[in-house]
């Protein structure tokens, strides 16, 4: 494992289900211990309901709100609160109305930079996406090869 630094701005960027997804540490980084992307997503986005299979995925909120739904658990987070949602169980979240929400996403181990590669596309610009439709059958096959189960809509 090599030492580096990923300034603001700096890793791969894509377009990920209507949001902004920018890889700072890998996998192979990482030896695949840890995947860290920074999101942004826009004002009222919820992915659907899922799991993963190995996953605990990890939010460092750095700005905006968000509503995170885990098994029985609903609670509120904003700007400095960690929120952790364990492999294994279902989750989502839904992005206050007012803002777009910033966090960095921690995975461990590693691997949802290859499921974000694989539903999204290469961002043009550093901003969010022009909304688009999500084809569901794409998205879910995806969402399979790396170990995460759909699960429905997110909550209203």
């Amino acid at each position: 494992m090599e030492a580096y630094v990923r300034r603001d701005g700096d890793g791969e960027a894509l377009w990920f289900l209507g949001s902004l997804v920018t890889v700072k540490a890998t996998g192979r980084e990482t030896h695949g211990r840890l995947t860290v992307v920074e999101f942004v997503n826009p004002p009222g986005f919820a992915p659907p309901v899922h799991r993963h299979a190995d996953e605990d995925e990890m939010f460092y909120v750095l700005d905006g709100t968000a509503r995170y739904h885990c098994g029985e658990q609903v609670f509120e987070a904003g700007r400095g609160d960690f929120v952790l949602l364990p492999a294994g169980v279902p989750h989502t979240f839904v992005v206050g109305a007012d803002r777009p929400l910033r966090t960095l996403q921690l995975t461990v181990p590693a691997g949802f930079e290859g499921f974000a590669a694989a539903a999204g596309t290469p961002a043009a610009e550093r901003r969010l996406p022009d909304p688009q439709p999500v084809d569901p059958a794409a998205l879910a096959q995806a969402a399979a090869r790396h170990g995460i189960e759909l699960l429905g809509p997110p909550p209203v």
